[in-house]
């Protein structure tokens, strides 16, 4: 079995869409704890993660600008962890996230083990 990343990605605007009031950014969360539950249950959860900030910088060189996604038309919401046996199961796994059937994305990124 190997770890896997999700970082979560949406536009401002999908965003927006899956909050908007506060019954709709209810029944978002619900959905989001039942997907999580589940994999948990599943024993997929390696680590639920957590929700990231809209703030930040980005350090390039010497160069550091505002914001981690000043160029970017789309932001990362948040992370977790599962465990798959493969990347092709990964991504099977993120199929049933919520985001993804809301208009956002996963970004599915194996994490490498370093000899320590």
């Amino acid at each position: 079995m190997s770890d896997f990343v999700y970082f979560f990605r949406s536009t401002p605007e999908a965003q927006e869409g899956a909050i908007g009031t506060p019954a709709r950014a209810q029944r978002t969360m619900e959905t989001w704890f039942a997907w999580i539950r589940e994999l948990e249950s599943k024993g997929q959860l390696k680590d639920p993660g957590q929700p990231l900030d809209k703030a930040g910088n980005v350090v390039s060189g010497k160069l550091v600008t505002d914001g981690p996604y000043a160029e970017a038309k789309d932001i990362v919401l948040g992370f977790l962890v599962v465990e798959a046996k493969d990347l092709a199961e990964a991504t099977e796994i993120a199929r049933g996230c919520p985001i993804a059937i809301g208009g956002g994305s996963v970004e599915i990124r194996p994490v490498i083990k370093l000899p320590m």
